[in-house]
């Protein structure tokens, strides 16, 4: 029994002590064919493949999702990093989106960045 505890004691303290990744920056430039390149810059303490920022996802104001950028190994020494999603098709009605960090211990950032189309 005590060494459950200790275990449970164990994970539960390093998933506590996961931080979310944080969006820092955002950059959008929209093309000539009506789509949009976007930069993203993220800060998170990338720990190695088991804990990292993998992943920022665009979504629409309805909670639709409009384009995600996968992360494919962590920055350990690269903090903050900035990556690209270029080509992203947002809809003329949409003047706003919602850009979310995705680190994979955590999932989703609690925080989100607001980027202004219009």
């Amino acid at each position: 029994m005590r060494i459950l505890i200790v275990f449970l004691l164990a994970i539960f303290s390093s998933l506590c002590l996961a931080s979310d990744a944080e969006i820092i920056k955002v950059k959008a430039e929209q093309t000539p064919a009506q789509k949009y390149n976007i930069s993203v810059t993220v800060e998170h303490s990338d720990e190695g493949w088991e804990h990292y920022a993998n992943a920022w996802r665009i979504y629409s104001a309805d909670g639709k999702l409009i384009g995600e950028r996968v992360l494919h190994h962590p920055h350990v020494k690269e903090q903050p990093f900035t990556r690209n999603l270029l080509g992203v098709s947002i809809p003329n009605e949409v003047s706003e989106v919602t850009i979310v960090a995705v680190c994979s211990k955590t999932g989703e950032s609690k925080k989100s960045y607001t980027l202004k189309l219009r």
